[in-house]
């Protein structure tokens, strides 16, 4: 591997937030979110990305940073220096989290029962009420995996209703959860919401 580190931006659907894919691994195998920069002084790597200007939320996976802005820059320029701080970051040769800390999570299989709890109370009557359902799929380590279904499925709002609704709902409850998959096939289904071309 080239000693030339290569980011790539994607853009989430949502204009508050952008991952940031690294061309190697920053946090191997695990996941961590960051929902205030009170939570990130435990992360050196966090603590770099709060110390930008307007940051409100990080997570941190594998390869990537997902990162939430309140700030009314445009993400070219937030981008730049999320960019610097990852690169220095990796030269630092520090965690991104330390092992003591990621050790303090509760289990996958509590994760899962208080993730299925939240979404049975706070989120299966509102995707419901439009035909939508809502289901957990697996839980590995703190790493959440979801399928919508019904009028969920391929919805053209399924990326909002998911980082704004669905997640919003589950990290006010359970700040331990890290990273959050949609694994659901938006273009199957025996109703789904919208159909793949023909």
């Amino acid at each position: 591997m080239s000693d030339e580190i290569k980011i790539t931006a994607e853009p989430q659907g949502v204009a508050s937030m952008c991952r940031f894919v690294v061309d190697r691994p920053i946090f191997a195998n695990r996941s961590y979110y960051f929902g205030s920069r009170e939570i990130a002084e435990v992360s050196p790597l966090a603590k770099r990305l709060f110390a930008i200007p307007g940051i409100s939320a990080v997570l941190i996976t594998h390869n990537a940073v997902t990162v939430t802005k309140f700030a009314p820059e445009p993400w070219q320029i937030v981008g730049r220096q999320i960019g610097a701080e990852l690169r220095a970051h990796i030269a630092s040769g520090k965690a991104a989290v330390p092992d003591e800390f990621y050790a303090k999570l509760p289990s996958a299989t509590e994760l899962r029962q208080r993730v299925e709890a939240v979404i049975q109370k706070d989120i299966a009557p509102g995707v419901g009420s439009h035909g939508g359902s809502i289901s957990v799929v697996d839980v590995r380590d703190n790493i959440v995996m979801l399928k919508l279904g019904g009028g969920c499925q391929g919805c053209g709002n399924a990326a909002a209703t998911l980082k704004f609704g669905v997640e919003a709902a589950i990290r006010r409850a359970i700040p331990e959860v890290g990273e959050i998959i949609d694994t659901t096939d938006h273009a199957a289904g025996s109703n789904p919401y919208m159909r793949a071309p023909a």
